[in-house]
């Protein structure tokens, strides 16, 4: 999966992702992904989707579109380095209008800049997340996130 573009609106960020047909399009192609990404990131499990069918987003990692939990990644993220709970996102995909692959990822922020930050650090969770190796230290990616926010250290603690 790749970030192919990201625009900064008023009240979200709107980011097109790409998925090459020779890359993982499901966590189901993933046999660990979900005992993964909720090791990595437990509070995902508190996650709501608004998806219809009632699930959690917990439900929905054992087989969603990678975009999907690459939303889910950006929010928790925000939401370790201070932003509301409350943010929310939604993942599209119309690949008769935008090719195979083309999801539409929106998604609510408090502070554009940490959710763009977000948006950065979400792809090396996501790539562990479905291929394993070492996970990346998450502290360490939402303390810089904070600092965005000009947060002091101390305030985060």
């Amino acid at each position: 999966m790749r970030v192919h573009s990201v625009t900064v609106c008023p009240d979200r960020i709107d980011v097109i992702v790409h998925v090459d047909p020779s890359e993982t399009l499901r966590t189901s192609q993933s046999a660990a992904a979900a005992d993964r990404a909720l090791g990595v990131l437990p509070g995902l499990a508190g996650h709501l989707c608004h998806n219809g069918d009632g699930l959690t987003f917990a439900d929905e990692l054992a087989d969603t579109e990678v975009p999907h939990l690459f939303e889910h990644v950006v929010l928790e993220l925000m939401a370790g380095a201070g932003s509301p709970r409350s943010l929310r996102g939604e993942t599209e995909w119309d690949f008769k209008r935008d090719g195979r692959g083309v999801f539409r990822v929106s998604l609510e922020y408090d502070d554009d800049l940490v959710c763009l930050g977000a948006i950065k650090s979400a792809g090396p969770l996501v790539s562990y997340v479905l291929e394993g190796g070492d996970p990346p230290d998450v502290s360490v990616e939402t303390g810089r996130l904070a600092e965005l926010r000009g947060w002091p250290a101390e305030a985060r603690a």
